[in-house]
């Protein structure tokens, strides 16, 4: 079996939904122009030599229906030769790109893929334009097959007695973190900086246009702080404990690593990121589908044969 490698990892910055930095700025171009970025970075490297582009996404219709993997692929590497596949397992598609490249290339189906994600929310809403459920199911007891984020963390909360205050104080200090790192500047390596073109109507009343360059993540809030998370409603059941305060927000953005045979990266010299060793998706109680890594967690580990 091969190794294959992670050897080029960046990403757009996190942009706020629906009205963020990246409100008008398509989901196919915040991609395309992050995997430009990295093939600068590998500047004699052939893009022809790229068996595939594979790109996660939640919401594959509208701006970014049809599929959009074969467009950012077209759009990114300005080569006709390159496949791409638009993967969606909700909120794990782009990781789940990168363990399909990883396997392709243990099983000797390719050297070298570029895996990852995109989405939009600011273009497409949650759950689609257009969602049509199937009543029979929700009729027959499983209402909980469509839950959301919002309901689920509601239910795991109940289910594992997670407070209001831990989830206010394990919201505190993520934001506490997040501001420390921008303000060290510990994500720059890897964000690729975005131009953005507004359309606006300026001071006389007539279409105008400006361009801002996007290089930060858009989101942990300078001015918060325990007693203001508290006194924020919840938002997803009379009587809950989940709040816009201790949620996570609805965003726009991009990311993309090149994983890689252990032999090509070898032939080009290249500095290995991380090292792929296995890979595992789990199902769970729908309506507790936020613990689903409990499950996966130990069975990748077991089927890496590790502890």
């Amino acid at each position: 079996m091969k190794t294959a490698y992670i050897v080029k990892a960046y990403r757009t910055a996190v942009g706020k939904a629906p009205k963020g930095v990246f409100r008008f700025k398509r989901t196919d171009e915040l991609a395309a122009e992050t995997i430009q970025y990295m093939m600068k970075q590998l500047p004699d490297f052939d893009p022809k030599r790229i068996d595939d582009v594979m790109v996660g996404n939640a919401m594959p219709e509208g701006a970014q229906g049809l599929n959009m993997a074969r467009l950012i692929s077209l759009m990114g590497l300005d080569i006709v030769d390159v496949p791409g596949v638009t993967v969606n397992r909700f909120c794990s598609s782009g990781i789940e790109t990168i363990g399909m490249a990883a396997a392709k290339i243990q099983a000797g189906m390719g050297d070298c893929i570029i895996a990852g994600g995109a989405e939009s929310m600011s273009s497409v809403p949650m759950t689609g334009f257009k969602p049509e459920l199937n009543y029979d199911v929700v009729k027959s007891g499983h209402e909980s097959y469509y839950w959301g984020m919002g309901n689920t963390a509601e239910a795991v909360a109940n289910e594992f007695n997670v407070s209001r205050e831990d989830q206010d104080e394990f919201a505190y200090n993520s934001h506490m973190k997040a501001l420390r790192a921008l303000e060290e500047d510990r994500f720059q390596d890897q964000i690729v900086p975005i131009d953005v073109e507004e359309t606006y109507l300026n001071d006389s009343g007539k279409k105008d246009t400006r361009s801002y360059t996007v290089t930060k993540d858009e989101g942990p809030r300078k001015g918060t702080n325990l007693e203001a998370l508290s006194k924020l409603r919840p938002v997803f059941a009379a009587g809950g404990s989940v709040t816009a305060g201790n949620s996570s927000q609805m965003s726009d953005g991009a990311a993309f690593v090149m994983v890689m045979s252990e032999e090509m990266m070898k032939e080009l010299n290249l500095e290995p990121i991380a090292r792929l060793v296995n890979y595992a998706a789990a199902g769970v109680e729908p309506r507790l589908m936020g613990i689903g890594p409990v499950k996966a967690i130990p069975k990748a580990l077991k089927q890496a044969g590790l502890q």
